[in-house]
């Protein structure tokens, strides 16, 4: 039997209840635990974890407090019915459809920031450019009224220099770019990783602060391969699957 531990801080510094909460947050999005099942006690995740019951209590606390678990009077603690959204990512990843799903309403964009700079170096390369500017938009998205995303796209402001005008106006990157004369773009690469939100996420996206992020970094083309758009997504992970779909045969 594991001896409960009356540290309530891991040896890094970061508390023994955010990284509770975070393990049983995985087990959830992952479907582990799925919703309606009971979570196990405050007595046997303190036993599992090998730590006090307060340190147990203040996981249980945080999940309930993200609305992933409900207690019941006289049964016990249980998942939620919340569905987790599924963002899949393909060849024509289009985020306003693909988180459409699930009997949910659209999702829709907001501009929260847009200015046209000098492109850093690493944004130059991905997009082709050997000199100009680039449009840089700070958005954030919502599905039923619950922020999911948030993110930063640049664009070469040479080809599109009103395209976070059009965004605001559309709530949409594709339906900005198409009133740009843009009808068809393809996703050319993505990288996906995980981490700790920062100050600003946790306060765009509504979650606690130490919760974790889905960064998905991209590049979007024109069909003939000609770079047009990056961007860096981050998904609050207690909300969003992501599903990278398999490339199409030719």
């Amino acid at each position: 039997m594991t001896t409960p531990d009356p540290v309530t801080r891991s040896s890094s510094g970061y508390s023994a209840w955010r990284l509770i909460t975070e393990e049983l947050r995985g087990e959830i999005s992952d479907r582990r635990l799925r919703p309606g099942d009971r979570l196990p006690t405050e007595h046997a995740i303190a036993e599992r974890y090998g730590v006090n019951r307060h340190t147990a209590r203040q996981a249980i606390a945080a999940l309930a407090e993200d609305g992933l678990i409900e207690s019941r009077r006289g049964s016990g603690t249980f998942v939620t019915g919340e569905a987790v959204l599924v963002h899949r990512i393909g060849l024509r990843t289009r985020m306003v459809r693909s988180l459409g799903d699930e009997g949910r309403s659209r999702s829709k964009s907001r501009v929260l920031h847009s200015t046209t700079e000098t492109a850093p170096e690493d944004v130059a390369r991905r997009l082709g450019l050997t000199d100009g500017d680039v449009v840089r938009i700070e958005s954030t998205r919502s599905a039923d009224g619950q922020p999911i995303s948030v993110g930063t796209h640049w664009f070469a402001a040479e080809r599109l220099p009103d395209i976070a005008d059009s965004l605001r106006r559309t709530g949409s990157i594709t339906a900005a770019l198409g009133m740009h004369g843009i009808d068809d773009y393809v996703r050319a690469s993505t990288v996906v990783g995980a981490r700790h939100a920062t100050a600003a996420e946790t306060e765009v996206l509504a979650i606690r602060p130490g919760a974790i992020v889905l960064v998905a970094e991209a590049l979007d083309t024109l069909p003939d391969g000609t770079p047009l758009q990056y961007l860096v997504t981050r998904f609050a992970a207690q909300r969003v699957r992501l599903e990278i779909e398999p490339p199409h045969p030719d």
